[in-house]
C-alpha cells in the first residue's frame, strides 16, 4: 500500500491542484472560507470489546477530524484520526500512532490488515480476493493488549484532505507531510492527557520514510521534544539510491538481488532444495561481494571472470546466461516479474512476490500490472469503508483515498543540493538513536517484496552514525504486506508485541 512504495509507483499518478480541489463540494469550499472557529471537527466515539493477545480488553474507538490552520487561523486541512484506547484510561499505558505509506496511502492497509481490532479477511495464500462481500472479522492480532493505537490519515489520504484555499505544496512533500503528522500527535497527546505515555510511531512503505522524518520533527526540530520509546518500520524505504532503477546506479542491482533469489527460490526456479533463509544469506554474500565488484569495473569486465559471474547470477536469479548476457548482467525488478515464469505464462508481483498473473500475452519485457495489488485492493476497500461509515459512524460524502492522487506534487527535498541527488532520511534515524538512549527501531522485512527490498533496508539501517546494537529485524514469509499471510500476521505481532513490552 501498504501502505502501502504502502504502493510508492501506485501512488505517484499525477494530480494537479486543481482537481485535487475539484473534489471538495461546493458546501465544504464555502465552509472553509469562513474562520477556522467556524469549522466542525466530525468526532465520534463507539464504545466496544473483543479478545486481543489472549486478553479480554474494553475500548474507545474514536474516529475524528483534527483540524490545522495556518498562522492567521484559517483551517487548511481537516486530518482523520481513528483511535484505539483501552478502558479504563490509562495515562501510563503505551500508545502507538501507525500511518501507511505510498506518499497518498491511507491507513486502510495496517488498520484492516494488522493491527485494527477488526480485519478484512482475504486468501493467506497469495490468491486473488474476488469479488465481495469480503469477511470483516475480529481481529485477536491486533495490539490493543499492549498499547493504545491511534491510526493517522496524513493530508490527501483516507478521508483526510485540504480545505478551501490552502495551498498543496504546504503539506505534500516529505518535511511539509512531517510537520502536519507531528502536529496531529502533539495535538492528541495534548487532548487526551498522554504526555508521559510511553510513545511508539511506525509506519509501512513510505510510511517508514515517514517514520524517520516525523521522529525528527518531534525530537529535533524545536525545543518541545516528543521523546520517542520505539520507531516502527514495516517494509522499509529509508535511502532511495539503494533500489532506484536508473541507468548507472549499480547499488539497486546489488540490494535487488536477495529479493529475486528469494522469488525464484519460492517458484522452483533456484535454491536446489534450500530453505528460502539460507538460500537469500548465500545471496546476500555474494551480491556484497563478487557482484558489487563485478558491477564496479563496468565494461572492463571480460573473458572468465564476466563468464564466471553470469553462470551465479543465473544460479541465483533462475534466468537463463543468456538473458543475463542480453541485460548485461544488470535485470531490473520490472524484467524479472515477466522473465523468470515467462515459460509458464506468468508474471510474478512487484509488492508480494508469491503472486503470479497472467499478461495480455506474453511478449512483453514487462507485467501489464501488478498481481499482488489487484489481487487486494478491493477488499481492503470495501472493509475500510465499511468500518469507518457503518460501524464508527463517520459521516461524509468524500471518497476514502486508498492510494491517492498527491504523488506527482510532492516535494521530496529535504536539504540542499547534494542531499536532494536523492532522498535518505536514514540519517534521521541514527540521530534520533544517538540522542535518545532509552530509543529502540524494529524493522520488518518480507522476503518477497520489491517495492522495498529488504536488502535495502539493512543496507540503508547499517550505515555510518546509526547505532546497531539498538536496531531489530525481523522477517517474514510474504511481501509488502505481509501479514496478509495468516502465518505473517501471527508472528508480526507477536514480534512488536515483545518490542513494546520489552521497552
Amino acid at each position: 500500500m501498504k501502505s502501502g512504495l504502502s504502493l510508492i509507483a501506485l501512488a505517484l499518478a499525477a494530480a494537479t491542484p486543481a482537481a485535487l480541489h475539484a473534489q471538495d463540494k461546493p458546501d465544504d469550499k464555502a465552509k472553509a472560507e469562513k474562520p477556522a472557529a467556524d469549522y466542525e471537527p466530525q468526532v465520534h466515539t463507539t464504545k466496544l470489546s473483543g479478545t486481543f493477545g489472549g486478553q479480554r480488553v474494553n475500548y474507545a474507538a474514536t474516529i475524528g477530524e483534527t483540524i490545522l490552520k495556518n498562522k492567521d487561523g484559517v483551517a487548511e486541512a481537516a486530518i482523520v484520526t481513528t483511535a484505539y484506547v483501552k478502558e479504563p484510561r490509562d495515562p501510563s499505558r503505551p500508545v502507538t500512532f501507525l500511518f501507511n505509506g505510498g506518499p497518498g496511502s491511507g491507513t486502510v492497509w495496517l488498520m484492516m490488515g494488522a493491527f485494527g481490532p477488526k480485519r478484512v479477511a482475504i486468501p493467506s495464500d497469495a490468491r486473488d480476493d474476488g469479488a465481495p462481500p469480503y469477511p470483516i472479522v475480529d481481529n485477536p492480532d491486533a495490539l490493543l493488549d499492549v498499547t493504545d493505537v491511534v491510526f493517522i490519515d496524513p493530508p490527501g489520504t483516507g478521508f483526510s484532505h485540504l480545505i478551501g484555499k490552502a495551498n498543496p505544496e504546504d503539506y505534500y512533500g516529505v518535511t511539509q507531510d512531517a510537520k502536519a503528522v507531528a502536529e496531529v500527535i502533539r495535538r492528541w497527546l495534548n487532548d487526551n492527557g498522554r504526555w508521559n505515555s510511553p510513545k511508539f510511531l511506525g509506519g509501512e512503505s513510505y510510511g517508514t520514510t515517514r517514520s524517520a522524518a516525523v521522529a525528527n520533527q518531534l525530537m529535533n526540530e524545536t525545543y518541545n521534544d516528543v521523546a520517542l520509546n520505539g520507531i516502527i518500520l514495516i517494509s522499509t524505504v529509508l535511502d532511495f539510491a539503494a533500489g532506484a532503477d536508473t541507468p548507472g546506479n549499480e547499488l539497486s542491482y546489488i540490494t535487488n538481488l536477495p529479493s529475486m533469489a528469494a522469488t525464484a527460490q519460492f517458484h522452483g526456479k533456484a535454491g536446489g532444495g534450500a530453505s528460502v533463509e539460507a538460500f537469500v544469506e548465500e545471496a546476500r554474500q555474494w551480491a556484497i561481494g563478487p557482484y558489487a565488484s563485478a558491477l564496479l569495473k563496468g565494461q572492463k569486465l571480460q573473458g572468465e571472470e564476466r563468464a564466471a559471474i553470469r553462470r551465479d547470477l543465473a544460479r541465483f536469479t533462475g534466468l537463463s546466461e543468456t538473458y543475463l548476457e542480453s541485460a548485461d548482467l544488470r535485470v531490473t525488478p520490472n524484467r524479472f516479474y515477466k522473465e523468470l515464469l515467462r515459460d509458464r505464462g506468468l508474471t510474478v508481483g512487484r509488492l508480494d512476490s508469491r503472486y503470479t498473473g497472467k499478461d495480455y500475452d506474453s511478449a512483453g519485457e514487462g507485467p501489464d500490472n501488478d498481481p499482488s495489488f489487484y489481487g487486494i485492493d478491493a477488499s481492503y476497500t470495501a472493509a475500510i469503508n465499511s468500518w469507518s461509515r457503518d460501524t464508527l459512524g463517520f459521516k461524509t460524502d468524500r471518497e476514502y483515498q486508498s492510494i491517492g492522487r498527491i504523488g506527482g506534487q510532492w516535494d521530496w527535498r529535504i536539504g540542499g543540493r547534494d542531499s536532494n541527488a536523492y532522498l535518505n532520511v536514514a540519517p534521521y534515524i541514527g540521530q534520533a538513536l544517538r540522542e535518545n538512549s532509552g530509543l529502540r527501531v524494529f524493522v520488518g522485512q518480507g522476503y518477497y517484496d520489491f517495492a522495498t527490498p529488504f536488502f535495502a533496508a539493512e543496507y540503508a539501517l547499517s550505515r555510518t552514525g546509526i547505532p546497531q546494537d539498538r536496531v531489530e529485524y525481523q522477517y517474514y514469509g510474504a511481501g509488502h504486506m505481509m501479514y496478509i499471510r495468516d502465518e505473517d500476521r501471527h508472528k508480526l505481532s507477536a514480534d512488536i508485541r515483545a518490542f513494546i513490552r520489552g521497552r
